[in-house]
């Protein structure tokens, strides 16, 4: 049987080379493929909440893939309606949410990875949203690096993008690149498999799979055609000029600055140079000269455009033209904005974007500044994210749900949660407006642990108080060690983090996925029960989190659970009579 990575590598080929599958069905019976799928999935937040059939990764076995795979292998295999729940946004509504069945979730995987291989090469540059070595840094660095003059910002959002990809379009799109009839009726009943909400079916008649894995590469595949269409048609019909003609009376005064400081009248030659750097050296009006930039996230898209406003307003109506023409799709006319880009401030990922002008920064002598691209952190994120620690009138908050966890779990979440915000807006040049959200953190982690122990706050803080050595000098933190059996030692730290920008930070969307679950996936193929050392019947046993492990006592702790404990891992490797024991213990606590 031919190898996952063989498989992906020959559809990465022909991506390239342009020659269309016409037996990409056949794939999706290589059990080395459903393997590496599982690899990526199995770990995932959601991977333990159960679809319509109550089915999790508990219990997944080589037996499972082969079912799965012979039902595909007879063209028997059938979707199930995903679960529907609704979930908060930001705004106060609900969106919905889907809970595929887990043998979905798997086979859409493997869907998605053959997909992935096969279009990934097409894709445009300026797309950046859930693709390979690709993210939201990416994004932003692009936007601050090249859209430099940029006059105004065209602020494009696609008003509910994935519940409304048209079904056909979509087919088609695909059609035209893959010429295998089984793997599209494939798609087709994945897309079209409905939901269940409150125990009743609906259909849907448009959207990509709610909560599906398959989703996020179908919308890529689906707004590539606007990337086409922005790259091709609107980027060379608004660029022209080579560079913006010379401000006429810029160079008037450059010259009487050269005559006066001929005639040694310094004083004069002061005067004259204030004027100068009040002024433009370019005409930054001029009609000969106009650029056009873009950028995708998902639905979300920005463009750059240097020109006049009713020329953006243009640009605006041909994009929505576009979408609801072809693609049958609508902006939102609330979050379809055009800004100008050096008195207001654009909102692209979470960042404020803006064009820089300044005409008393100085660098060498000159202006460096101006035309330049910014990247903040919006006040009232932080201001919004402070508030999730805090209770009324700006008291720490005391989180109820790690107060009977352990003191490395409360550092740990309370670290890993700041040090994502940290992460994530390292390209920020105001990027110190972090400090206040750090300080609110710090006063409800400690309002925590005192509540736990029923102690003075700044009790908890001297107990924890640390100094790590980082690239820029001592930095305070705060830490808690966690022992196990085995006399391994874990730490979890808050803080420590400097706060530095870095220019070119790289948060990759799926770098971690790509690495997973090789070692589990070792350990299911060499079929050897990891308690009783079996061979027969082997399934994996999984648990939603490590820290679900806690509620046994380090003395009276069942023999899995050590096990999983000094593996640190989610899984165990158990034959079908220890499993079936793990179960019953379980029940029966």
């Amino acid at each position: 049987m031919q190898s996952a990575d063989a498989v992906l590598g020959v559809l990465r080929d022909r991506g390239g080379r342009g020659l269309p599958p016409t037996r990409l069905y056949r794939q999706l019976f290589n059990e080395q493929l459903f393997l590496m799928a599982y690899g990526r999935i199995y770990a995932n937040n959601g991977a333990m909440t159960p679809g319509v059939d109550g089915a999790t990764p508990d219990g997944m076995s080589l037996e499972q893939i082969r079912q799965i795979i012979g039902l595909l292998r007879a063209e028997r295999y059938r979707f199930a309606p995903v679960r529907r729940v609704h979930i908060p946004k930001k705004n106060g509504t609900l969106r919905p949410l889907g809970l595929p069945t887990w043998s979905d979730k798997l086979v859409g995987e493997v869907v998605r990875l053959l997909l992935e291989a096969y279009y990934e090469p097409r894709f445009s540059a300026r797309s950046h949203g859930f693709r390979p070595g690709r993210g939201c840094h990416t994004a932003l660095d692009e936007i601050a690096s090249t859209w430099t003059g940029t006059t105004w910002f065209i602020e494009g959002d696609i008003a509910d993008c994935f519940g409304s990809l048209d079904h056909e379009v979509m087919l088609a799109i695909l059609a035209e690149r893959i010429r295998d009839g089984r793997f599209l009726a494939l798609v087709d009943g994945m897309l079209k498999a409905g939901y269940l909400e409150d125990w009743r079916w609906h259909a849907t008649h448009s959207g990509a799979p709610q909560g599906g894995v398959v989703s996020p590469i179908l919308s890529n595949i689906y707004l590539d055609r606007l990337d086409t269409f922005v790259e091709h048609t609107l980027v060379p019909a608004w660029t022209r000029g080579n560079a913006r003609r010379q401000n006429r009376a810029y160079g008037n005064v450059t010259a009487n600055i050269g005559y006066w400081r001929r005639k040694g009248d310094r004083a004069r030659v002061r005067e004259l140079r204030k004027i100068q750097q009040s002024m433009p050296s370019v005409d930054v009006n001029d009609p000969g000269y106009r650029r056009l930039r873009y950028c995708r996230y998902a639905d979300d898209h920005l463009l750059g455009f240097v020109g006049t406003k009713a020329e953006a307003e243009q640009i605006k109506n041909q994009l929505a033209t576009f979408l609801r023409e072809e693609l049958r799709l609508e902006l939102s006319t609330e979050k379809t904005l055009i800004t100008h880009a050096r008195t207001r401030k654009a909102r692209f990922l979470g960042y404020d974007i803006w064009t820089r002008q300044a005409d008393t920064w100085h660098t060498r002598g000159g202006r460096s500044l101006n035309g330049t691209i910014a990247l903040g952190v919006p006040p009232e994120t932080v201001d919004a994210r402070c508030r999730t620690y805090q209770r009324h009138q700006g008291k720490p908050l005391i989180r109820n749900d790690l107060i009977r966890t352990s003191d490395y779990n409360i550092v740990a979440a309370y670290g890993s949660e700041y040090r994502g915000y940290v992460q994530y807006y390292q390209l920020a040049g105001n990027f110190n407006r972090l400090n206040k959200l750090r300080y609110v953190m710090e006063k409800s982690m400690f309002s925590t642990l005192a509540a736990k122990y029923r102690r003075p706050p700044w009790v908890m803080r001297d107990r924890y108080r640390t100094t790590v050595t980082t690239p820029y000098g001592k930095r305070r933190c705060f830490e808690a060690k966690l022992h196990t059996p085995s006399g391994t030692v874990f730490t979890a730290r808050f803080g420590g983090v400097p706060l530095r920008r870095r220019r070119h930070a790289r948060l990759i969307d799926g770098a971690w996925p790509a690495r997973r679950g090789r070692q589990l996936i070792a350990r299911l193929t060499a079929g050897i029960c990891e308690l009783c050392e079996a061979r027969d019947g082997i399934t994996v046993h999984h648990v939603r989190r490590l820290a679900d492990l806690n509620r046994y006592s380090s003395t009276a702790a069942p023999r899995w659970v050590e096990a999983m404990r000094a593996i640190r891992r989610k899984t165990l490797i158990v034959c079908a009579r220890c499993h079936a024991d793990i179960h019953r213990r379980s029940n029966a606590q």
